[in-house]
């Protein structure tokens, strides 16, 4: 069941969306207000969530209020990697939120990617779970863990700059929980003890063949809630929607937290997939879309005029 939307990913983060193309975030926040928008007439019932921000900025969230975008929104999110790329120690996480709050008091702020890679040694990523959940599970309403599984390192990482990143590009591949070999990693079982109150947040690939495994993981472990995404350049591949079915279909048993991202090549300012949409329009007409398809109103009645 999908419970809520996000609408794009990290876009204050130049790894997922160009700010040479949009130096003020006027096109991010007219995209969230036609996807807003367009998400509510389909279904004014499903949470619309401000793509997690990282970093985490006030003054960004400023701006997306002057530009007017929180007015689409019913939820702020933010992503934080304190032990891995953030410039702040584990131990500021409520100082971050509060941050947040003092922005936008009257709306709640998820933690929608949360982590600690085991790149430098898996004990740390021990550490990372044990003491994110005792700093975030009665802090805010809803903590994704990211992620399930590590990277493969043949896929590599969708970063702006890739291996000149140096060691940040190289942590991407050990977030997970189970090695790229499928063999589960210390962390996991520290994660058990809070799987029922700490979602997952996983990305699958197009035609990704991790995802029936994931399922039997995430119920093995007892996860109720999930985030993940639905890609609009994936949208006009071969069989996209076959794919698209059989994922929601396969996560159908979890509270989903689905995330609409990624522009085909061919609709953006730039033939980059963090490019913005030479027309947002089109955009907020692929989350349309796709709320219709896998989350609409139970009751036609309830759409909004």
């Amino acid at each position: 069941m999908i419970e809520a939307a996000m609408i794009w990913n990290e876009p204050n983060n130049k790894s997922h969306w160009n700010p040479e193309l949009d130096p003020d975030w006027s096109i991010y926040a007219d995209t969230v207000i036609r996807t807003g928008g367009a998400i509510a007439d389909i279904n004014p019932g499903l949470t619309r969530v401000l793509g997690g921000m990282s970093p985490i900025d006030p003054h960004w969230i400023e701006r997306m209020r002057g530009h007017g975008a929180l007015e689409e929104v019913d939820v702020v999110a933010v992503h934080g990697f304190p032990l891995d790329w953030n410039l702040w120690p584990i131990h500021s996480w409520p100082d971050r939120i509060a941050e947040i709050e003092a922005v936008v008091p009257d709306k709640p702020i998820w933690a929608t990617e949360v982590g600690v890679g085991s790149f430098g040694a898996e004990e740390v990523q021990v550490f990372g779970i044990d003491k994110t959940a005792e700093l975030l599970l009665d802090r805010v309403p809803n903590v994704y863990w990211y992620s399930l599984f590590d990277l493969p390192h043949s896929w590599g990482a969708e970063t702006r700059h890739r291996e000149a990143e140096g060691s940040s590009y190289y942590r991407h591949f050990y977030m997970g929980l189970i090695r790229e070999d499928g063999s589960p990693k210390p962390a996991l079982d520290h994660y058990r003890r809070y799987a029922d109150r700490m979602g997952l947040m996983q990305w699958f690939h197009f035609e990704d063949p991790r995802l029936d495994d994931a399922v039997r993981w995430m119920k093995d472990l007892g996860v109720k809630k999930l985030r993940t995404g639905l890609s609009w350049a994936d949208s006009f591949r071969p069989g996209a929607l076959d794919w698209f079915d059989r994922q929601m279909e396969a996560l159908a048993d979890f509270e989903v937290l689905v995330t609409f991202c990624f522009t085909p090549e061919h609709l953006g300012v730039e033939a980059h997939h963090t490019s913005c949409a030479k027309d947002p329009q089109a955009f907020a007409d692929f989350c349309a879309w796709m709320t219709e398809r896998y989350a609409p109103a139970q009751n036609k009645n309830q759409a909004r005029l």
